[in-house]
């Protein structure tokens, strides 16, 4: 019997990502599909498995996708995309459908959130609620998966716990504090989506899934505070903290921005506790049974200290972040462009110096102005941006896709070039450049490249009012760069 072909849609995201390799075991062949293919190179199951690129609102690239498919997995969504992310929902929802039935897919699998029945829900729950409905009517066997709070090292709704516990023994807090929620382990989740691609062709339905603990998120945190060996955390409750405050709140305190933190928050507000357990007739349970609140804690925090994270929330690109080509492309002729370009012999080897251009970042920071860099941090985080507190997802490896604090890691060519792409808030494009390179006479050159492509009179105007600190910013950042080398180890 031929293998099942199975296209994973989303897997630079969170889930899509931790699929691929459950499928692969399972003795699926693997088709994964990316607007930027590119962002996978460094992915450990690469090689084991076809990569397309397509973008699921554009027919064309999804009917090809989709070529002798037998199951196809949407694990798409807008989180924190801005406005018109219901249309944008809907419309690429429709087009996947479509594409699905056209090609003689088998099966679809959707992973939604667990809304409750006669309530008005959030606009983005509300959002994924039309998702489901709209794949179930296309015309092809559909399996909806309706899960709350995912639990899982690197999860968006796990991290925002794990920080706001571990950063708050005394918290003011708001009413949804005291909401029932079922979270269920990430690994759980995966197996039912791998069990959902065997069901019969005959069922096409919604199912809720949890996890064996119903808990308040004040329980939840409670709760967490004692896997962690966290004192008793001291929470009142306060009924004037909007969602929007709220919000705004959490991602100041967490390292998950606002834009992020309003749709998990507003999912919340909501009771979200499974009504039915019907996945069993079809999923059966784990063999072991299905995890607990504190297992899964520990599970994630493990993963955490020994450096295992192998996706997160960061995973995916920030909304809005560019995607345009690197500026020197043939499109950017006639385009403006600001460079600021530097470079110094650094008495080192190369590989001495790339060692600390590779550590760059997160815990070992920007090597320049430490307040200046926190200050537009904390600027960009309050206008929706990921500011400095995604850090680094190991403290030592850098992979294409990574996030790094504000900047995405774009390009890497080891010993000679690490490429940064911008996901600040911007008027514009932004890269930096750290490149190892030599003078023709044997001696280490530090070269340093800062790019930007202004967008409208705004970017212009915000060039020119940051290019007096470029000098202590990027002069800095050079100078010291090449002391750590010099001193052999970072800063």
């Amino acid at each position: 019997m031929d293998q099942q072909l199975a296209l994973v849609t989303g897997v630079t995201g969170y889930i899509g990502g931790r699929l691929v390799p459950e499928l692969l075991a399972a003795g699926f062949r693997v088709r994964a599909m990316a607007r930027n293919p590119r962002r996978l190179r460094d992915r450990d199951w690469h090689n084991d498995v076809e990569v397309v690129e397509a973008d699921a609102g554009d027919a064309e690239q999804l009917r090809a996708a989709m070529d002798g498919v037998d199951v196809a997995y949407y694990l798409i969504h807008s989180l924190g995309t801005g406005r018109r992310f219901e249309a944008r929902d809907r419309h690429n929802a429709l087009t996947f459908g479509t594409a699905a039935r056209e090609a003689g897919v088998r099966r679809i699998v959707y992973l939604g959130g667990l809304y409750p029945e006669g309530e008005e829900l959030s606009p983005h729950l509300d959002s994924r609620r039309e998702v489901g409905e709209i794949l179930l009517a296309s015309g092809v066997p559909v399996t909806v998966l309706r899960a709350a709070v995912i639990l899982g090292s690197g999860s968006a709704s796990f991290e925002m716990l794990r920080h706001l516990t571990d950063r708050l023994p005394v918290m003011v807090t708001p009413r949804w504090l005291s909401t029932r929620i079922q979270p269920i382990a990430v690994r759980d989740v995966l197996h039912y989506l791998v069990g959902s691609a065997s069901m019969p062709a005959d069922v096409s339905r919604g199912f809720d899934i949890g996890g064996p603990d119903i808990l308040t998120y004040q329980g939840m945190m409670q709760r967490y505070a004692k896997v962690a060996r966290l004192n008793h955390r001291r929470i009142v409750m306060l009924p004037v903290l909007t969602p929007s405050l709220s919000s705004h709140w959490v991602g100041l305190v967490t390292p998950v921005p606002s834009s992020i933190a309003r749709p998990l928050v507003d999912s919340l507000v909501h009771e979200v506790v499974c009504k039915e357990h019907d996945i069993a007739k079809y999923v059966p349970d784990p063999e072991l049974g299905l995890i607990g609140f504190d297992q899964a804690v520990e599970l994630a925090l493990k993963r955490v200290r020994d450096l295992d994270v192998t996706t997160s929330w960061a995973s995916a690109s920030t909304p809005g972040a560019p995607s345009d080509p690197l500026p020197g492309d043939p499109d950017w002729s006639g385009g403006s462009l600001y460079v600021d370009e530097r470079e110094s012999v650094v008495p080192a080897s190369p590989e001495q110096l790339w060692r600390v251009i590779e550590g760059i970042g997160g815990g070992n920071g920007w090597y320049s102005w430490r307040l200046g860099w926190w200050a537009r941090g904390v600027l960009d985080r309050l206008f929706g941006g990921p500011g400095l507190r995604r850090g680094r997802r190991n403290p030592h490896d850098l992979s294409v896709g990574d996030p790094l604090d504000w900047w995405r890691v774009e390009e890497i060519e080891e010993f000679k070039l690490l490429r940064l792409r911008a996901e600040m808030r911007l008027p514009g494009l932004a890269w930096l450049e750290l490149i190892v390179d030599d003078d023709g006479s044997g001696n280490t050159v530090f070269r340093q490249r800062a790019l930007f492509h202004p967008h409208g009179l705004p970017g212009h105007l915000y060039w020119w009012a940051i290019k007096p600190f470029h000098g202590v910013v990027f002069g800095g950042m050079q100078r010291n760069i090449a002391h750590a080398t010099r001193a052999g180890r970072p800063l």
